[in-house]
């Protein structure tokens, strides 16, 4: 065995290294050298038996001890847990980790898409019983006032329901569902020999387990019919772009008797010509007078309440922000509702007649620099700034 690699080297950690560390580690090597990512590649599948031989040894605290005084010989001549004198196989190896392997060993690979996270339903353990429909999704773009206080859409869909003539059987009457010779009712056939087996969908029955002797007239041996559907959905107000609204039982139709999927109202929203949303916050620019500003006066604030009025005392300065506690969005599930920050914007006088400009040159005249005390502390600091310039020597 003086050939072997130290199992700690195979697995790329150190000998310190705790359970949770050498289990991660062996799994990113088995899912880098996993058969099934690299058929046909005898390194990687020498990679891979290499690295189940190292996990196999230092998983276990008694063997790894026996190793860590002993090395390779603690395992040879047959020695307890000599895994690679053994010559496990791959079934072996799925069989012992079956914890890595999402609890899934012989006849191949199996189990390979739970250790990736594969997503999607798994096969029915029964081929011919009731099998569930399909989850849908509908996506409804609605305005951002129909979001904002609710509202009922109605819309026509196509989606698969059971055929009501064979029931979900996808066979014609009188006829009927037989097991498939090919893959023996599993759904899949193993193909292959040695170490390298490959598990793959019967092309027999296309995973089913079962064929149709007479296939239905009606959908053709599928079973399910795309059938139109009218839906009609209430939208709670304060909706937001990515909320989903759930119908139960209103998706694709089951098989064979299997309850039907959902159907999920997935919704977009279109921005406001008023407002801009955070949440359940709003936002809106309240247009106003530089005069009403100055002397103090009241406004009036749209909200999804109706019109707010609000107060501005005189001196309001341009760009303030009030808020308004509890008169935002309401939320969909009744908690209460967000603010509203309105915002004072200056709107500058434009098209002035003759009589109006005399005015304001006339207040121009009057005004003082204590009368805009930002103006003047704004210069006071563009006269520092420009000292320092000569002081510094800028040119």
């Amino acid at each position: 065995m003086a050939d072997k690699r130290d199992y700690y080297e195979v697995l790329g950690v150190s000998k310190t290294a705790t359970a949770d560390e050498i289990k991660s580690a062996y799994r990113k090597l088995a899912m880098k050298y996993h058969p099934d990512r690299n058929p046909g590649d005898k390194a990687a599948e020498e990679k891979f038996k290499e690295a189940a031989e190292a996990y196999d040894v230092l998983h276990d605290p008694e063997k790894r001890q026996r190793y860590d005084q002993l090395g390779h010989q603690a395992f040879e001549q047959g020695g307890a847990g000599g895994f690679g004198a053994g010559g496990m196989n791959m079934d072996d190896i799925f069989s012992m980790f079956g914890d890595i392997f999402g609890g899934h060993g012989g006849g191949g690979f199996g189990g390979f898409g739970d250790f990736f996270g594969g997503g999607g339903r798994q096969r029915q353990s029964d081929p011919n019983g009731p099998q569930p429909g399909e989850d849908l999704v509908y996506r409804v773009t609605l305005d951002f006032d129909e979001a904002l206080f609710g509202c009922e859409r109605a819309f026509d869909i196509t989606i698969p329901e059971q055929c009501d003539e064979c029931h979900g059987t996808g066979a014609a009457v009188g006829s009927r569902r037989t097991t498939c010779r090919t893959c023996g009712g599993r759904g899949f056939v193993v193909r292959g020999a040695s170490f390298i087996q490959m598990r793959q969908q019967c092309p027999t029955c296309g995973g089913e387990g079962s064929v149709i002797e007479k296939p239905c007239r009606k959908c053709h041996g599928a079973g399910r019919v795309q059938t139109p559907r009218h839906v009609s959905v209430k939208i709670r107000p304060g909706v937001d772009n990515g909320s989903r609204v759930r119908l139960s039982g209103k998706g694709g139709g089951g098989l064979r008797g299997g309850p039907n999927g959902d159907l999920d109202i997935l919704i977009a929203v279109r921005e406001s010509e008023i407002f801009d949303r955070d949440g359940l916050d709003l936002g809106v620019d309240i247009p106003v007078s530089p005069i009403t500003a100055a002397l103090g006066g009241t406004v009036e604030v749209p909200t999804p309440y109706g019109v707010a009025v609000l107060k501005i005392p005189a001196g309001t300065p341009n760009g303030k922000v009030f808020n308004l506690r509890g008169k935002g969005v309401p939320s969909p599930h009744g908690n209460g509702s967000g603010d509203l920050a309105a915002r004072i914007i200056f709107e500058v006088p434009t098209n002035l007649d003759r009589k109006q400009r005399e005015a304001l040159e006339s207040f121009q005249k009057l005004v003082s620099g204590g009368t805009f005390p930002e103006q003047s502390a704004f210069a006071n600091k563009v006269r520092t700034f420009l000292s320092h310039r000569e002081k510094y020597g800028g040119k």
